[in-house]
Formats: C-alpha cells, sequence, structure tokens
C-alpha cells in the first residue's frame, strides 16, 4: 500500500465529510479511524479493496466489535468507498452487497428524578468550581443538550430575559431550548464567580481551570466522579441525563413531538428510542385511552 497516497485520500474524506455533507468533527474522526483501521488492515491501496477483504475484516474482529460497533464501522467503509466513486478512484462500492448487523433496542441507562437530585446536589456552589460543575449538570439535565452541545455553548447564546438557550447540534443546525429557573440560576451563580478566561473564550460558557474551553473527557469524568460521591452505581454518563430528561418529560406527559425538537432529533423514531415509558405508565395510558374501557 502506498501510504502517502492512502494518507491524501483520507485527508480528502475527513475534508468531503467535514465541508461539504456537514457532519460533526466527533463524526469525522471516527469515521477517518474506522477507515484508516481497514486500510491498515488490508494493506491494499484503496481502489483495490475487495468485498472479500471487507468481509473477512469482520470476521477477524467479530470477537472484539459489538453489534453496534460493527454497523458504524460499515457506514464508514460504505460512505468512503461511496466517496472514491465521486473522485473516480473506483466504479464499485465492496460494502454494497455487505449486510448490516441486525441490532436490538438500545435503551440506554436511565436515572430517577431523585438520583439527579442527589448527583446535582454533590455539587456544592461555594467556589467556582461547585457552581460551575452544578451549572452544567443542571444544564444537560434541564436543557437536554449532548455534551459536545454543552462544550461549544456561548454565553451570549443563554437569554435569560426570555428563557431560552440556542443550541448548535449536529449538522450545525440550530434550535431553540427553554431554559428553566433553576437551570439559569445555577448558570448565573456560575458567571458571577467565572475565572478570568484566556483570549478567545472571552464568549465561551464553561471553561476549565486554565480558562479554555473544557473537554468532553473533562465532563465525562466529573459526572463519573460526582455520581460515585452521590453513591450512585449505575454505568452513567453526561448523556444519561439528557436521556433521563426526556424520558421524566414523557412520562410526565409531554408531547413526543415537542421532546423530538427540544432535543433536535431528525427523526421521531430516535425521540421514541430515547424516551422509552416504564410498562406500567404504558398500560395505564392505554387502559385510560381504551375504545372499549
Amino acid at each position: 500500500m502506498d501510504r502517502d497516497k492512502a494518507d491524501k485520500i483520507l485527508q480528502a474524506y475527513a475534508y468531503h465529510l467535514g465541508v461539504e455533507r456537514k457532519l460533526s468533527g466527533n463524526t469525522v474522526a471516527s469515521y477517518r479511524s474506522d477507515v484508516s483501521c481497514l486500510l491498515d488492515y488490508c494493506g491494499a491501496d484503496p481502489p483495490d479493496i475487495s468485498e472479500g477483504d471487507v468481509t473477512q475484516f469482520f470476521s477477524d474482529h467479530a470477537s472484539v466489535l459489538s453489534k453496534r460497533s460493527q454497523a458504524r464501522f460499515l457506514s464508514a467503509f460504505r460512505s468512503f468507498f461511496d466517496f472514491l466513486i465521486l473522485e473516480g478512484e473506483r466504479t464499485d462500492n465492496p460494502c454494497s452487497g455487505i449486510d448490516s448487523p441486525k441490532l436490538g433496542r438500545y435503551l440506554p441507562q436511565v436515572l430517577s428524578v431523585g438520583e439527579v437530585d442527589s448527583i446535582i446536589s454533590t455539587a456544592v456552589p461555594k467556589d467556582w468550581k461547585g457552581c460551575r460543575d452544578r451549572a452544567i449538570m443542571e444544564i444537560l439535565y434541564g436543557c437536554g443538550l449532548r455534551v459536545s452541545e454543552l462544550c461549544s455553548l456561548k454565553i451570549s447564546h443563554v437569554y435569560f430575559r426570555e428563557a431560552f438557550v440556542r443550541v448548535v447540534g449536529k449538522g450545525d443546525k440550530e434550535r431553540l431550548v427553554p431554559l428553566g429557573e433553576t437551570a439559569a440560576s445555577a448558570f448565573v451563580q456560575w458567571l458571577e464567580l467565572r475565572p478570568e478566561p484566556l483570549p478567545g473564550y472571552e464568549d465561551t460558557a464553561f471553561l476549565n481551570r486554565f480558562g479554555s474551553s473544557l473537554s468532553r473527557v473533562s465532563v465525562f469524568k466529573m459526572i463519573k466522579a460526582r455520581a460515585l460521591e452521590a453513591g450512585i452505581t449505575k454505568e452513567i454518563s453526561p448523556h444519561t441525563f439528557r436521556h433521563s430528561f426526556a424520558t421524566h418529560l414523557v412520562e410526565n406527559g409531554a408531547d413526543l413531538r415537542s421532546v423530538q425538537e427540544m432535543l433536535g432529533h431528525e427523526s421521531i423514531l430516535t425521540t421514541e428510542i430515547y424516551t422509552h415509558i416504564d410498562a406500567s405508565t404504558w398500560q395505564k395510558s392505554v387502559l385510560a385511552h381504551h375504545p372499549r374501557r
């Protein structure tokens, strides 16, 4: 394999994903990494990789890749070879005859309202760090943000008087999210104690101790530490707050379409997965509205 040529193709592919298709930086990095794994495994130039090579890759990695990871890899491979066709590097997609693995219904971990309160309560607002962590968790839960959306949040995008937050989500799509009083109050407390930002980070909502923007990893670590401090042993992440928020909304009677818009989901099917309802609530709802009740 001509490594220099492969690297140039990967660079052009990443540009295609980020600029032309407007995918998020995380998605671009993941797809590029997945394709790089395939190229290293095959040891062949991209135009020469066959369907058999791709099939063998999945066969040899079946024990270390979950079905969900396999589906993501296959999606990346298909996208990459479609790009090569557009560029005139090849005339076929070797992944076109490979079926995606069957995925079961994925229901992430969900916290109760009491567990959410317990975790947030560990962040005592007596110094800038406690105020920041509390504001982060209040907004993650109270606004249903993705961790990437939280890390890129701007102070100028928080409208206190109108009680809205302007969020830039996947594909640079913007949406307005209602801002509750509890989250707004926590955010104001944080701004009052917020350390001096480095040049270029004056409008960044959440800063690290150096005065620059927080990383996704830092938020993950903070959430896990706070959960352990609260005695919560569930395997959770920042996304657990988003999922729990959506679940609690639906359980309290919120319209599914409204939840879809707030979360920024393109498809209502995605919202249905994120907002599963416990069996007893679902049963009562059906029986209460049954035409033969």
